[in-house]
């Protein structure tokens, strides 16, 4: 066995406290339960939305499209290296200020009645605007909150967010910033609709109980005697966040074809400096519906975002230090990409099987084993998330 390799021992003790009463199957496609939660976490967490190397120099800005806000929203680097986001409405009648997902542009220039936006959200000028009773400093677009932290960007659209960025990602915010994410500078993407409540999409990247029969061919690297489920050798929570450790296989069944091309890839890695970082096997999971992996192979991301009590949209990023310069790296990332998405194909044909046989609503509770915690975990964050809302809203004298 390879000295690096970790020996795999059992981590249940370390969920042990998440107990294990069974988990209502309601919340996984009640409309009433899901817009609980829109509004007791989306609408006022930090939610990870893009990368820093998307807004490269000044005047540079994405769009980003929340469904389960109904918002559009504009993320701009401005003239003065600041980044900012707002909603993409004009002020005037709210009209949509750009379609295209991204550009560069000192100003925002609205297609309806030519109202003029600076890069910082002010109004510079519209036409014939003596006959409105307004003043243009009123006009402004208004506002998002947003931060960056490891090369990531976060929005947050609570006007007043309860937490700092770094205070939600708490104790794994240094660990975040020892990723090769960190230092990306290029990226490939691709998303998908599925019919399937946001937690059941997410909580499926989440345990490793289905890997050896959802993946009998794509993931038979990660079976092995020792460990027939390829479980995690570690967890750890903090907060609402959680993390675990992937077991590395010593010895894992994968093809002549794979082994050059993730040769390929680990060259390429030490050439770039990302391999044998601290947290290079390690699954962080961002509340609400962020994770990230270490590995810097196959370096990649996934968030999940609502749309419906039983609809979501994921996004798949694979992150990279440095440019393709070369045609056989270029091989190798795009091997990378294609081989999580074959994977990812098989995932998302059982999630919606998973969907559809909840929605008769005569399965009243799932059930979780100790090797799915964090899927428990997750569950239990969002039910104290809702109740903490409710609980203010009630002190407010609001409907909760």
């Amino acid at each position: 066995m390879n000295e690096q390799t970790k020996v795999y021992t059992s981590p249940e003790e370390k969920v042990a406290w998440l107990g294990t009463d069974p988990i209502p199957a309601k919340a996984y496609y009640d409309p009433e339960w899901f817009e609980l939660e829109r509004q007791a976490i989306f609408m006022r967490t930090w939610i990870e939305v893009g990368h820093v190397c998307e807004l490269p120099e000044p005047g540079t800005w994405i769009r980003r499209e929340l469904e389960f806000a109904n918002a559009s929203i504009l993320i701009v680097r401005g003239k003065d290296g600041q980044i900012r986001a707002f909603y993409n409405a004009c002020t005037h009648r709210g009209t949509q200020l750009v379609e295209e997902e991204s550009g560069k542009g000192a100003n925002f220039l609205c297609p309806y009645h030519f109202w003029n936006f600076g890069d910082d959200g002010r109004l510079i000028a519209a036409p014939d605007f003596e006959r409105f009773a307004l003043e243009k400093k009123d006009c402004k677009i208004p506002k998002v909150s947003v931060d960056t932290h490891a090369g990531l960007i976060f929005i947050n659209l609570d006007p007043n967010p309860r937490q700092t960025l770094l205070e939600h990602l708490g104790a794994y915010a240094e660990g975040m910033e020892k990723l090769p994410v960190a230092r990306a500078t290029h990226f490939a993407e691709y998303s998908y609709e599925i019919d399937a409540n946001w937690k059941i999409t997410y909580d499926n990247f989440q345990e490793n109980y289905h890997l050896r029969h959802v993946h009998g061919l794509t993931g038979i690297a990660t079976v092995h005697p020792d460990n027939l489920y390829g479980y995690p050798t570690d967890y750890t929570f903090d907060g609402n966040n959680r993390t675990q450790e992937i077991w590395s296989n010593p010895t894992p069944k994968i093809t002549p074809m794979q082994g050059y091309n993730f040769g390929l890839a680990a060259k390429f890695g030490m050439e770039e400096g990302v391999i044998g970082g601290p947290h290079d096997r390690t699954y962080f999971a961002i509340f609400p519906s962020f994770f990230i992996i270490g590995t810097p192979i196959q370096h990649f991301s996934h968030k999940v975002y609502p749309i419906s009590a039983t609809k979501s949209r994921g996004v798949f990023r694979v992150y990279w230090v440095g440019a393709d310069d070369s045609a056989s790296k270029r091989y190798a990332r795009e091997y990378s990409l294609a081989s999580i998405h074959d994977i990812h194909i098989e995932d998302v044909n059982i999630i919606r099987r998973a969907q559809k046989g909840l929605l008769s609503g005569a399965i009243k509770n799932i059930h979780f084993m100790t090797m799915e915690g964090l899927c428990r975990h997750l569950y239990q964050c969002v039910a104290k998330e809702i109740e903490a809302w409710q609980a203010e809203q009630a002190a407010k004298g609001e409907p909760a």
